[in-house]
């Protein structure tokens, strides 16, 4: 018999995803068979185009597949609703975008707060929790200030504070340092280890980064669709 503490938190099998377009169809995925255990920290690398960024959004319930079947958390995602979509992607999945979302009129403190005003925490309860994950994102000096007032690695580490503060089982992550110069990159992954060898979260980062990808603990490699073999250690 299984134990279920080694069952995968993330299971896809046969995963497959078409898109249309014109006259044709495009395969972005093509039979995807993965499996992701807890703790792990996930480098899921691919050139542009290869469908990493699409089977990030449909292991998030952001997107869903054509084909296939993916278990995040020991839930069917592809057979929820979108609305029952939506509370299970609030209550387990922290995301983190390329381009940091934060909404320009609020505040650090506001932005990583939102998550919560979705829940039903009272207002010192999400005071605590947003001022908790911004000092383990390194700007608890700097709640007040706006995305404007920011550098790009500062408006990074907010957007990680945002996906961080509803204590998610998942930390899904794309393409985090695209938009960075090197030290702000290397902050942000610095971080990322933190979560993960820290607070034991999950995490699933795509990048196309050879220096990003030696953050994670494992690394998968996607080419036109298709999961490459994972490679032995040297």
């Amino acid at each position: 018999m299984s134990d279920p503490a080694l069952e995968p938190i993330v299971q896809v099998r046969g995963l497959r995803k078409v898109f249309a377009h014109g006259l044709s169809d495009v395969v972005a995925l093509d039979n995807i068979d993965l499996d992701i255990h807890a703790g792990e920290f996930l480098a899921l690398m691919g050139p542009s185009g290869s469908g990493k960024s699409t089977l990030l959004h449909i292991i998030a319930g952001i997107d869903r597949a054509t084909q296939g079947e993916c278990h995040v958390l020991g839930q069917d995602i592809g057979g929820l609703s979108e609305n029952e979509l939506c509370r299970w992607r609030n209550a387990h999945i922290g995301f983190v975008f390329q381009s940091f979302n934060l909404i320009p009129v609020l505040t650090a403190f506001e932005n990583v707060e939102m998550p919560l005003l979705l829940t039903s925490l009272g207002k010192s309860e999400r005071v605590e929790h947003v001022r908790t994950v911004l000092n383990i994102v390194g700007l608890g000096d700097r709640m007040t200030h706006y995305p404007r007032q920011l550098s790009g690695g500062e408006e990074q580490r907010v957007a990680i504070g945002r996906a961080l503060v509803a204590d998610p089982d998942l930390v899904l992550a794309d393409e985090p340092t695209g938009d960075l110069d090197a030290h702000s990159a290397q902050e942000i992954l610095t971080i990322l280890c933190k979560l993960n060898q820290d607070y034991k979260k999950t995490i699933i980062m795509v990048t196309h980064d050879p220096r990003a990808s030696r953050y994670g603990s494992v690394t998968r490699h996607l080419d036109k669709g298709k999961l490459l073999p994972l490679q032995s250690p040297a």
